[in-house]
């Protein structure tokens, strides 16, 4: 199926999952990979039957992913996107090792709408450079008193380090020259994705109310990895350091 023919097959939340996957790997070719290595790190800390807490889960791409690879874990996804939450919705509806929240992050009270007050590991991708830098601390600071002793917390997302300005240039446009091609080719983009959305018949009520919350999209913040961790470390972490990166993007894990 492709993404045209997403609008005729409303229920096939499978076809949104993947169109979703695919708009979102045109900016992060080895989104794959990370997810991998954040499993490869949930596995080595907390084993194969994690209670996880998908932060900003969007349409569940990181539990799509862990009950794939650990079918004995569970799953709390947390969101404010209706209609990205629609999509998990579909996509996990009848799963008993799923439970979907929609929560504000920036709502110093978002914990409480939580099943359970502690998780093994919260895991969250491409998600919080939303947020700029004081609630994002006082989100880390929530995140830390959500994960149990000897627990994690994952953040994959873009940390920009402003002391390489060369470096980060070149990357940036060499990332380009490959995504034009791949427009080229016909992948959509953001945009695009969100106008397919919005035509579909079950997701453009959701749609319209997930731009009366979000607007075209948010401005956030994208500090340096070495900002992250020292962050992690004063809200309750014991260790934080990267496991992996690429040329623009990093996974930081921090231990509880």
């Amino acid at each position: 199926m492709t993404d045209a023919d997403i609008t005729t097959a409303t229920a096939d939340w499978h076809a949104w999952q993947e169109s979703w996957d695919r708009q979102q790997e045109w900016y992060l070719p080895d989104r794959e990979e990370r997810f991998r290595i954040m499993l490869d790190m949930v596995e080595a800390f907390v084993g194969t039957a994690p209670r996880v807490l998908d932060l900003a889960c969007g349409t569940g791409s990181i539990t799509a992913r862990l009950l794939a690879r650990f079918p004995d874990a569970t799953s709390t996804g947390v969101d404010l996107d209706p209609a990205l939450l629609a999509i998990a919705e579909g996509t996990f509806a009848g799963d008993d090792r799923v439970r979907l929240v929609t929560a504000d992050l920036k709502d110093p009270d978002w914990p409480a709408k939580l099943p359970y007050d502690a998780y093994d590991a919260v895991l969250t991708a491409t998600a919080l450079h939303w947020l700029h830098r004081e609630p994002l601390a006082d989100l880390y600071g929530q995140v830390a008193g959500l994960v149990r002793a000897g627990g994690v917390f994952m953040n994959a997302d873009h940390m920009i380090d402003e002391t390489t300005p060369r470096i980060n240039a070149a990357e940036r446009a060499q990332r380009h020259t490959r995504m034009d091609q791949a427009k080229r080719d016909g992948i959509l983009d953001w945009a695009e994705w969100w106008q397919l959305a919005a035509k579909d018949p079950v997701l453009a009520e959701p749609t319209a109310r997930r731009y009366e919350i979000y607007g075209e999209h948010a401005d956030g913040d994208a500090p340096s990895v070495q900002w992250h961790a020292r962050v992690l470390r004063e809200k309750g972490f014991g260790e934080a350091r990267p496991v992996w990166c690429s040329p623009s993007d990093t996974l930081l894990l921090a231990v509880k």
